[in-house]
């Protein structure tokens, strides 16, 4: 029996110190698995604090290679040298020649054979907003010339042009003096590309390029946040007296915490006795603008539920593109 207790009692140190090794090895592991958490967030914050650099400026950069492959991502023909051209911004030209006056170099060496993006920015410019203006006097017919103009006002604007150009990449091929490229020059740039475009490939590519980047960015947009309206009751006795209706008149539909720090009213719009806009708001008289501005959506045709875009219609395509083609 006592041989027996001397035999079990090794057996038991031995049990505990290999329970001990495993647990050792356990937390040796989890120690490593967050030193590895660690580690990977403490480089990404590195990271981002690091300076913005140009592509040009990091390993494996051909200039070339890269406009090829521009024209190649978009599934576009593009003359290289006028693509080239259209990423050439006079103040990148100005900025070099003098970089190179500072060194001492002849007035033949400084002088780049380079010529700027200016004309084919105005070019892509003026194609742009006459096959937008061509576009969607088609698709609202209904709608009147200021309401138009401030949808082609907000698809041209320097803010949303620079986003759909950072979109394309095209900050990394454009030589500008400024770096980060500042939203002007982007603007100008992507302007720019259209026009070499328009010159190498014609007024159809031309349009079903302006249409696919620029025409999807009203998506989720309502009119009245593009088209600044003051007095949207005021145009709509304008709009039904020239269809021959009569006035609108406002009443009060529903109402709801009247009492309440937070009221809710609902007032409806009549003409001829028939209800033809609801809106809501936090008082009468802004239940009343909103409901005159959903009537002038369903005057337009440009309501909340309508479709992005109609791609079915090739007669609206042909007058685009003739638009383009006579600018």
């Amino acid at each position: 029996m006592a041989t027996g207790l001397l035999l079990r009692a090794p057996r038991r140190l031995l049990a505990a110190a290999g329970g001990a090794g495993r647990a050792a090895l356990s937390l040796q592991h989890q120690q490593r698995r967050n030193k590895k958490l660690w580690l990977r967030a403490y480089l990404e914050q590195e990271r981002l604090r690091a300076p913005v650099t140009r592509r040009s400026e990091k390993p494996n950069w051909d200039y070339h290679a890269e406009i090829q492959a521009f024209s190649h991502r978009l599934h576009e023909t593009f003359s290289l040298d006028l693509l080239k051209t259209a990423f050439v911004n006079s103040c990148y030209i100005k900025s070099e020649e003098a970089r190179r006056q500072e060194l001492g170099l002849d007035k033949e060496a400084v002088a780049l054979n380079l010529q700027d993006n200016h004309k084919l920015s105005e070019q892509g410019l003026s194609l742009s907003r006459s096959y937008l203006t061509q576009c969607f006097e088609d698709a609202y017919p209904k709608m009147p010339s200021e309401g138009i103009r401030a949808l082609v006002d907000f698809l041209t604007s320097q803010e949303l042009v620079s986003y759909v150009a950072r979109n394309l990449a095209i900050q990394d091929l454009t030589l500008c003096a400024e770096f980060p490229v500042p939203p002007s020059v982007l603007q100008q740039t992507f302007f720019a590309v259209i026009g070499a475009l328009f010159e190498s490939s014609g007024p159809q590519k031309t349009g079903i390029f302006i249409r696919d980047f620029l025409i999807p960015q009203l998506i989720g947009k309502d009119l009245f946040e593009i088209w600044d309206v003051t007095n949207p009751m005021g145009l709509l006795v304008e709009e039904l007296a020239k269809r021959n209706m009569s006035a609108p008149e406002p009443r009060l539909t529903r109402q709801s915490g009247a009492s309440t720090v937070l009221p809710l009213y609902f007032v409806g719009l009549y003409c001829d006795k028939k209800l033809i806009a609801e809106g809501p708001g936090e008082t009468v008289l802004a239940a009343e603008e909103e409901a005159a501005r959903v009537a002038l959506r369903k005057l337009y045709g440009y309501t909340e539920n309508r479709q992005p875009w109609d791609y079915s219609k090739p007669r609206e395509g042909w007058r685009a593109e003739k638009a383009i083609s006579s600018t």
